[in-house]
């Protein structure tokens, strides 16, 4: 077993490029279609071996227990069916929390590959992904971590062809907390007439048309904030402009770097990610 002292990586965030919740199910959850997109927001996440597993972070406070956290269950789950050391694992955050931005699945998934490449577990990529599965619906995604067009529970995918590599993205993150659980209750299921597998193909100009977050309504209905955001972002000169996943955070994609230091004011501002 080939294993470095020192291990590190640097897990990013995702967008969604629409949401729309098409279903109840019957254990509770919901049918969705949306799609992910990586970008350039990273937190640093580093382990080495130890006399026992412990869990430290720095940055961004996490919420919850110690034990509760995704990396700890993570190395739960993998260690049930492969022979781990014990690991002592510090995590920078930088990720905003409660942003819509799956930061906590990313470190989870990461997380997962890391062990799987430094102590040659020889996972594929679906066992890796059933590993995520259980952590959260948007986890699977960073194993490939690539635009994908995801439905069920957000945790099954196809992949598509979206490059936006020429535009600049910008991400806005208002000092708010939006429970994905808040989220829900405001949600009234609806099969889209017309899935964004299609939609996410039109010219970008035209996405603000047809695309749409299925929380925007009742997210900025409590957080007034958010829509004030989103429309600055627009009136900036966005092409398109929306929340990611429930919220908080809203980004804007531009053909140029925008000037956005009257956000500043109502939000960290991340640009050129």
């Amino acid at each position: 077993m080939a294993v470095n002292k020192f291990m590190i990586v640097f897990p990013n965030a995702k967008i969604n490029i629409g949401l729309n919740i098409t279903a109840k199910r019957p254990d509770g959850y919901h049918n969705l279609e949306t799609v992910f997109y990586p970008v350039k927001i990273n937190d640093a996440l580093e382990a080495i071996i130890a006399p026992q597993l412990s869990f430290a972070s720095s940055g961004i406070t996490i919420p919850g227990d110690i034990e509760n956290n995704l990396c700890i269950k993570a190395y739960e789950f993998v260690k049930t069916d492969h022979d781990l050391p014990p690991l002592k694992i510090h995590l920078h955050k930088h990720i905003p929390i409660g942003a819509g931005l799956g930061g906590g699945s990313a470190d989870a998934a990461f997380f997962i590959k890391l062990l799987d490449q430094q102590f040659e577990l020889n996972l594929t990529v679906e066992a890796m992904q059933n590993y995520c599965r259980q952590l959260g619906a948007d986890c699977a995604f960073f194993i490939e971590n690539k635009p994908v067009y995801a439905f069920d529970k957000g945790d099954q995918f196809e992949s598509i062809e979206l490059d936006l590599s020429k535009y600049v993205i910008v991400l806005v993150m208002p000092p708010l907390h939006v429970s994905s659980a808040d989220a829900f209750r405001g949600i009234k299921p609806e099969l889209s007439t017309v899935s964004l597998k299609e939609l996410i193909k039109l010219p970008l100009a035209e996405w603000k048309e047809h695309i749409k977050n299925d929380f925007e309504k009742s997210v900025i209905g409590k957080f007034p904030l958010i829509g004030e955001v989103k429309q600055s972002l627009y009136e900036a000169g966005a092409l398109y402009a929306s929340m990611s996943g429930s919220g908080a955070s809203v980004f804007g994609i531009f053909e140029t770097l925008p000037s956005l230091q009257h956000l500043e004011a109502k939000g960290s501002v991340f640009y050129n990610v």
